[in-house]
Order: C-alpha cells, then sequence, then structure tokens
C-alpha cells in the first residue's frame, strides 16, 4: 500500500488546492502514472503515484485546501487491498495496551507546535526581516508578502506589525463568514450566480492590493511612433522565420529596447528591501501572459545575452507552457522587470501595476494610425502608446522619463538596437 502525498511544491509555498482527480477510487494506476492535479498560487502541479496498484481512497476533494505532506490519496496493490486493514483496525484498538494513550495524546499536542514551526522554517525572507520578526516577536508564517512569490521583506514585517487590530479581528471576520455567504434573493431567484474565486484568481487579487497599498507608484506615459519597426519586420519575417524557425514579432523588439535601457537605468532594474536599495546585475525580464484562470509572468532569462530569434523562442515556449498549465515555479521566480501588452486585447491606454517586489514595469498598447505633426506636415502613422508605472521610493521622475523616452527613441529607430550590447 502506498500513500500518495502533497509533494514539496517550491520553498515559499506550503500549500495548493485540489484542481482535480485524474483517478477515482477503483482505477488502476501505473507507477509514475499522474493521479491528481494541485493548484498553486502560481502553477498547476500533477502528481504522480510512487506505487502501481489500484486507487483504494480518496482522502480529500477537489477544492479542498491540503498542505504539503499530508496524505491525500491511497493506493493499494488491488481492488481489494484496503478492507483488510480496515478489518484489522478494531482488533488492534482493543488488543492495545492502555499505557500507550499518554504518549498518544502527547504526540497530538506536539503535532500543531511542529507543524507551526515547520512552516516558519519554510518561509522566505531576507535576513533584516527575520531579525525584525524575531524582536517584535512576529511568526514570519503569519505575514502576508508582496513579492508573488512569498519571500518576506522588512516593509512586510513593518506592516504587519502596524495592523494589530486587524489581526485580532480576523477570527471575528472567519466566524461571520458563513453569514455573508449565505444567498441572496437574486441569487435564488437565479438572477446572480455566485462563482468562488480560484486560488490563484484569490492570490492574483492579494498581491495587486497589497503592492497598491504599499509601493509609491505613479506612471509616466509617452508614445512610439511604430513606422520604422513595422517596415523592418515587414522586410524581415520571412528570411527570420526560414532562418530560425520562429516568427518575429514585437515583443522581441520591446524587449531589447528595455534591456538597453535598463542597463543604462539601473535604478529600474532595481529592487526596495527596507532601508537597502538592491541595484540588480542580471536582465531577466518577465512577459505577461493571459491564461484562463489569471494573469501569469514567466521569466525570459539573460535578455542581455540572448539575439531577437532566442527572445522569440523563448517567449513563445513560456506562453505554450502558460497555457497548458506546464509552468514551473522556476520559470516565474526572479524577474527584475516586466513587460505587460494590454494592446493584443485593444485597450489604447492603461496604467499597469507593478509585479511583486519589482520597481518598474512597462505597458505597451494597441497600435492606432493617428495624424502626426511631421516636420511642418501632418501624415497618418502608427502610434503606439507606452506606460511606465514605478515606485517613487526607488526612482525619481528624471530617471522614469529618461528610461521611457530611451525605448521610444529605439523603437523608433530599430538599426539601432543592433548596436546595443
Amino acid at each position: 500500500m502506498a500513500e500518495i502525498k502533497v509533494p514539496e511544491l517550491a520553498e515559499s509555498i506550503t500549500e495548493g488546492t485540489i484542481a482535480q482527480w485524474l483517478k477515482q477510487p477503483g482505477d488502476t494506476v501505473e507507477k509514475g502514472e499522474f493521479i491528481v492535479e494541485l493548484e498553486t498560487d502560481k502553477v498547476n502541479v500533477e502528481v504522480i503515484s510512487e506505487e502501481a496498484g489500484t486507487v483504494q481512497e480518496l482522502l480529500a476533494q477537489e477544492g479542498d485546501t491540503v498542505e504539503v505532506g499530508q496524505v491525500i490519496a491511497i493506493v493499494g496493490a488491488g481492488s481489494g487491498a484496503a478492507a483488510e486493514p480496515k478489518s484489522e483496525e478494531p482488533a488492534k484498538t482493543e488488543g492495545a495496551p492502555k499505557a500507550e494513550a499518554p504518549a498518544t495524546q502527547e504526540a497530538v499536542e506536539q503535532a500543531p507546535a511542529a507543524e507551526e514551526q515547520s512552516s516558519s522554517d519554510r518561509t522566505i525572507a531576507s535576513p533584516a526581516a527575520r531579525k525584525l520578526a524575531r524582536e517584535k516577536g512576529i511568526d514570519l508564517a503569519a505575514i502576508s508578502p508582496v513579492d508573488p512569490m512569498g519571500r518576506v521583506r522588512v516593509q512586510d514585517v513593518e506592516a504587519h506589525a502596524a495592523k494589530p487590530a486587524a489581526s485580532a479581528s480576523a477570527p471575528a471576520a472567519k466566524t461571520e463568514a458563513p453569514k455573508a455567504a449565505a444567498p441572496s434573493s437574486d441569487e435564488e431567484s437565479g438572477r446572480v450566480v455566485r462563482e468562488k474565486m480560484s486560488r490563484r484568481r484569490q492570490t492574483i487579487a492579494k498581491r495587486l492590493l497589497e503592492v497598491k497599498q504599499s509601493t509609491a507608484m505613479l506612471t509616466t506615459f509617452n508614445e512610439i511612433d511604430m513606422t520604422n519597426v513595422m517596415a523592418l519586420r515587414s522586410r524581415k519575417k520571412d528570411q527570420f522565420q526560414q532562418n530560425n524557425d520562429v516568427k518575429l514579432g514585437f515583443m522581441s523588439f520591446f524587449t531589447k529596447a528595455v534591456t538597453a535601457a535598463l542597463k543604462k537605468y539601473p535604478y529600474v532594474n532595481a529592487e526596495l528591501d527596507g532601508t537597502d536599495v538592491l541595484l540588480k546585475q542580471y536582465f531577466d525580464v518577465g512577459i505577461a501572459v493571459s491564461t484562463e484562470e489569471g494573469l501569469v509572468v514567466p521569466i525570459v532569462r539573460d535578455t542581455d545575452k540572448k539575439n531577437f530569434a532566442e527572445i522569440e523562442r523563448s517567449i513563445g515556449e513560456l506562453a505554450t507552457k502558460a497555457r497548458d498549465k506546464k509552468l514551473s515555479i522556476a520559470d516565474m521566480t526572479g524577474g527584475s522587470f516586466t513587460i505587460t501588452n494590454g494592446g493584443v486585447f485593444g485597450s489604447l491606454l492603461s496604467t499597469p501595476i507593478l509585479n511583486g517586489t519589482q520597481v518598474g514595469i512597462l505597458g505597451m498598447h494597441t497600435i492606432q494610425k493617428r495624424p502626426i505633426a511631421v516636420g511642418d506636415a501632418v501624415e497618418i502613422r502608427p502610434m503606439m502608446y507606452v506606460a511606465l508605472s514605478y515606485d517613487h521610493r526607488v526612482i525619481d521622475g528624471s530617471d522614469s522619463v529618461g528610461f521611457l523616452k530611451m525605448v521610444k527613441d529605439l523603437l523608433e529607430n530599430p538599426e539601432d538596437l543592433l548596436l546595443e550590447g
């Protein structure tokens, strides 16, 4: 008999939700075959069976929240394998010495403490955050970090310590929750349909709200004349695809332009950790991808070392993995800057929200033909509005405007991108 347990998902993820059982009681399962799909804050994980046999029992239902290490299913050698242990269990209980009861009770009492310690140990936190949490007597596992990967920073500890009233009222809120979920008259009549948010959507909502509340976010705008990029792409796309077996899109141009601008304006490629600014010496650009379950941001690594074809190939592979729910935690960890393209949905202008602990995000928008003054004449040109949202605590207005202006200049003169190292 084998127990199917929730595996270690990532250092910062301690629980998940049963998204779908791929096997049911009585089904035969081979060793290494997938048996259940788990949904975490960012990715879906398929769990395999370590032994071949028959599914005896499912210990959690779809939609249940389960913790790392929790037993969620039993696989036996045959369809009747589970019956024998159950029939023997009363005999074992009757014959068990009474002296064992205190030891068993003691183990039960110690379990919550051990579980709490394990949860705290698994929490990722900066040294400064751990020190501050110890000084304030705060359990790191109880803190809700801004970082989408769960890393606790000094500001997260300070924010948690500043909200004692909210923490104290939490039990009352939980008690009242069932009343709030009671069907309304509109629901009973069918005029309103109540739908539970997925775990990922809940996480997205929580993170975006925390970013808005914990950063001094500001947005600056500019517009790009896409004439030269579109002309270059039109001339080279067939040859590019023939040579590299991948299509030439606009994202590689923007990624290369952003990388060049990050080199010139290093504070846009930084992160705030308490009173320290971490200036990143690498260029890992996140590309926002829309999926059925919400927005995810896989990372294109080392964009300063990749050519156009390598960037396009990386973006295509990550987008496919995202839509097929095959992204791993590693695919979305450690980005230094993010690009999001609302233009694919027809957005003309927007103010993107910062991604986790990053201090900058570029928003692309739809290309629209508009009359533009070119010298003393007016011409119809394909124009795109771009927006840079940034954390004003780290980036000054001169750097934010200069960064966006450099992106604009490089895209309006795309040949210059070839000169950027």
